[in-house]
């Protein structure tokens, strides 16, 4: 039989940081999950309880933005999970273990939607009402990075996935499309920007709800960005009703809290629209980079829910309808195709 440490160096070293560095010999060590980088968690048991260990190799992913916007979050007062103890050298962590039970999971039973998402726009509110004094050591979520963002769309999706080719008219209606996602993007109020705050980064804990995971991409950036990510989610799907609904709820209390939310519904929920427009331009190309680059096919069926919100948010702005247009008459048609040829 093969050893597992040798096949996962990786994993031995763990143990060995673990036994004799933190002295916890005879503990249980199994896999809790990996992420869309190469960071890696295991689930540590003890008699005492359990514990989450973090592998962060350090050759590919630098864990000082992880504990500087844990300690952010921490100083805030929502739930995220501590750090315990640090190996620099091998980039281990050991945190608190926030449990197993994402909301993506809990909402299977979508009775529980309308508590969860109540203590997650709640946590929200907090975040950005409270995150203030901590956005200036934060990078700024600025025009190059949300350029950039949206370059993966045409560059990993629509060319290297799709190879779909974009005339000269094409491409300047994209290019006039980034320019206002841009401009919508920068004339928000800035706050404290999570980045991925959604159903599988939120994690259900009863007596302080949610937990947050993946929080260390952190940025200084537009107001509706978190909202989006948690109401217009990659992985699950509502009623724009509910959406709209929810969305507003939002504004009330951040209002409340002293946040600047715009003039009135309609400028907010133009900026939640639009904004969510950019961030699945990019989630779309970071599915398609997944599986090129990195071999991660998973995320692929996700695609076209990611491009049915953009279609949908286009048709209800016509400064966007050209964006619209190509992505339900070429883009989204394309993406179904190469789906059903995979499992066919």
């Amino acid at each position: 039989m093969n050893d597992p440490r040798r096949d996962d160096p990786r994993l031995a070293l763990l143990r060995h940081w673990l036994e004799h560095d933190l002295g916890w010999r005879d503990s249980g060590l199994a896999p809790a999950s990996a992420d869309a980088s190469f960071r890696r968690y295991f689930r540590v048991t003890r008699p005492e309880g359990t514990y989450v260990a973090m592998d962060a190799p350090p050759d590919k992913e630098d864990v000082g933005p992880y504990l500087k916007v844990a300690g952010m979050l921490g100083a805030i007062g929502v739930h995220a999970p501590r750090v315990l103890a640090r190996s620099a050298a091998d980039g281990f962590l050991l945190l608190t273990d926030l449990g197993s039970t994402t909301y993506l999971a809990e909402l299977a039973d979508r009775r529980r939607a309308p508590a969860l998402y109540a203590d997650a726009i709640a946590a929200l509110v907090r975040v950005q009402a409270r995150g203030g004094e901590h956005t200036a050591s934060l990078p700024p979520y600025d025009e190059k990075l949300l350029r950039f963002e949206m370059s993966l769309f045409p560059d990993w999706l629509l060319g290297r996935h799709l190879g779909l080719q974009l005339d000269a008219n094409d491409s300047r209606e994209l290019a006039a499309a980034f320019d206002l996602l841009v401009a919508n993007a920068l004339a928000q109020p800035r706050v404290f920007v999570h980045r991925d705050y959604h159903s599988r980064n939120l994690m259900v804990c009863p007596g302080d709800n949610p937990g947050i995971l993946d929080f260390q991409d952190a940025v200084h950036g537009p107001l509706t960005y978190d909202l989006v990510s948690l109401l217009r989610d990659c992985y699950v799907t509502w009623p724009q009703e509910q959406v709209v609904a929810w969305a507003l709820d939002f504004r009330r209390q951040a209002s409340a809290a002293g946040l600047d939310t715009g003039a009135d519904d309609a400028q907010f929920l133009r900026w939640f629209d639009l904004m969510g427009v950019q961030r699945h331009l990019k989630a779309s190309g970071i599915f398609a980079r997944l599986w090129h680059r990195d071999g991660k096919a998973g995320y692929l069926p996700d695609v076209p829910r990611t491009l049915e919100y953009i279609e949908q948010a286009c048709a209800r702005h016509s400064d966007l309808a050209a964006l619209g247009e190509l992505v339900r008459g070429r883009v989204l048609p394309a993406m179904c195709a190469t789906l059903a040829g995979a499992t066919a």
